[in-house]
């Protein structure tokens, strides 16, 4: 068997990624032929049991509009305050697309269902690493309309054991930036060999 051959570029890749602010993404988007190898490689990620436990719903303007006045409205129903409200909904209306990844949990006696949730978090990382790697701006946002009943019912449809695991913003990215403080390796790893 031939050992894999170091890819000094995606390591590089892989130490300097940086989401993009999703505020910062503006159209124009990835269109379909963009976005088809963008998805195929998102769903390259471990699935213990092959059950894909995920799914994604792409969603476009006509759609991100729709999901952005169903936020307003619940939000409002639910007496969010305000300001928290307006954010929720402008991640929708100022999008330039979404891809919702949503978490599907299988029925399976040998894979628990935490280990389905872990492969649709791999799945929103490799999308947004994916979409990066291609040369968009990509962002992975949950809140409160990834999980509430109600809007995933109204807004995707979705059934009744299906969440939103993450909502990946993609566009072209306006402004780069800087980059953040990073976790201090030696206190987040340790080390044993007995």
């Amino acid at each position: 068997m031939t050992p894999l051959a170091p890819r000094p570029d995606t390591m590089e890749f892989l130490l300097t990624r940086r989401s993009r602010p999703a505020k910062t993404l503006a159209e124009p988007a990835p269109d379909r032929a963009a976005m088809e190898p963008i998805l195929t490689a998102a769903l390259r990620v471990p699935d213990h049991g092959k059950l894909e436990p995920w799914r994604l719903i792409v969603l476009e303007r006509a759609a991100l509009d729709r999901l952005a006045g169903l936020t307003a409205r619940l939000g409002a129903e639910r007496g969010m305050p305000p300001e928290k409200l307006a954010k929720e909904q402008a991640m929708f209306r100022d999008a330039p697309l979404i891809v919702a990844v949503v978490a599907s949990p299988a029925d399976s006696e040998k894979v628990p269902e935490v280990e389905q949730t872990l492969s649709a978090g791999a799945v929103c990382l490799s999308l947004v690493n994916a979409a990066m790697a291609s040369g968009w701006g990509a962002n992975w946002l949950t809140g409160w309309t990834a999980l509430d009943r109600t809007w995933l019912d109204d807004g995707l449809d979705l059934g009744p054991r299906e969440w939103v695991a993450g909502f990946i913003v993609i566009g072209t990215e306006t402004t780069v930036p800087s980059d953040r403080p990073r976790p201090d390796l030696s206190a987040r790893a340790d080390w044993r060999d007995a």
